[in-house]
């Protein structure tokens, strides 16, 4: 009675509809992040499914020009190893010793198409070439030497006939020393790789969320402050990556190491995951996806053997 007389009586009835419009609204946003949170996780899903039928289908179409490339015969590597290091060379040695009458060694280097040069060394086995590429053919008109190698820096498509084989060691090891840089999502390294061994020069570790889990953020919420996270990370190692390379001094590590030739028009190399080297295409001189774990120097250290290991395929 006296709420009415008051007017309070209007009032909290209108109170009790905003609330439980205000029920409503938090049902109804509850409800919409729910629903967000599980677009999420099927787009999740969804691609990774995608890349799964994409790496099925490449085996598929690999097996298909294999078959179609060899035809009824039935040929396969003699052998294959890694080759690393004094192995590696070892092998270029013993390739660039070779010499044979004029016109008799055949080098070739195959991105894609099988020249005809090759194939008509190799006949059948030419469909192996098609198999190694990119790779670097070696093969003598007596058919005592048939090898090809994948050099991690390749030259431009050429084949040529000679007296010896044409292998240069720049594209097995770096000539010069290199600046040699890993980047994760979470982890940069940057060194420099003479050929025998890399020196640590500067690493940067961040803090990124992993994967999300039940309670907390939302998935919306996660993907964007993980996104905004490695984006952080990967500006500190671009940054520290041009530091370097533009600094005016020799570059130097709390262990003192010596970087006294790491000037400014070194080569660079950015090796990591595939996600992220596309923000560092204008810096390298060449990227390359590497799967290196571990702390900074450990994981530097895989991604150079990694990178600068050759795949000999005995043809």
């Amino acid at each position: 009675m006296l709420d009415e007389l008051l007017g309070r009586a209007e009032l909290k009835a209108r109170i009790e509809e905003l609330e439980e419009e205000k029920r409503h609204l938090e049902r109804r946003a509850t409800a919409e992040e729910e629903r967000r949170s599980e677009a999420a996780r099927k787009r999740q899903e969804a691609e990774a499914e995608v890349n799964r039928l994409e790496d099925k289908i490449e085996g598929l179409e690999e097996r298909v020009e294999r078959l179609s490339g060899s035809g009824d015969a039935d040929v396969d590597f003699r052998g294959t190893e890694a080759l690393r290091c004094g192995r590696r060379d070892g092998i270029l040695n013993r390739l660039s010793s070779f010499e044979t009458d004029a016109e008799g060694a055949l080098t070739a280097m195959v991105h894609e198409d099988v020249p005809d040069s090759v194939s008509g060394a190799l006949g059948d086995r030419a469909a192996l070439v098609h198999r190694a590429a990119p790779c670097l053919v070696c093969v003598d008109d007596a058919g005592l030497v048939a090898a090809a190698l994948d050099p991690p820096t390749p030259p431009a498509a050429f084949d040529e006939w000679g007296s010896s084989f044409r292998i240069e060691r720049s594209w097995f090891a770096p000539v010069e020393p290199v600046w040699v840089a890993l980047v994760r999502s979470d982890l940069f390294a940057l060194g420099v790789y003479d050929g025998e061994s890399v020196a640590l020069v500067d690493e940067v570790e961040s803090d990124v969320m992993g994967a999300h889990s039940k309670g907390g953020f939302s998935q919306a919420r996660f993907e964007r402050r993980r996104d905004q996270q490695v984006d952080e990370h990967l500006e500190r190692a671009r940054d520290a990556i041009e530091a370097h390379l533009d600094a005016d001094g020799p570059a130097t590590t709390e262990t003192d190491v010596d970087t006294t030739d790491a000037s400014t028009d070194r080569e660079l190399i950015v090796l990591g995951e595939k996600t992220v080297l596309g923000r560092f295409t204008d810096l390298a001189d060449r990227t390359a996806a590497v799967d290196a774990t571990g702390d900074p120097d450990e994981a530097l250290d895989r991604a150079v053997r990694e990178f600068w290991t050759t795949r000999l395929s005995l043809l």
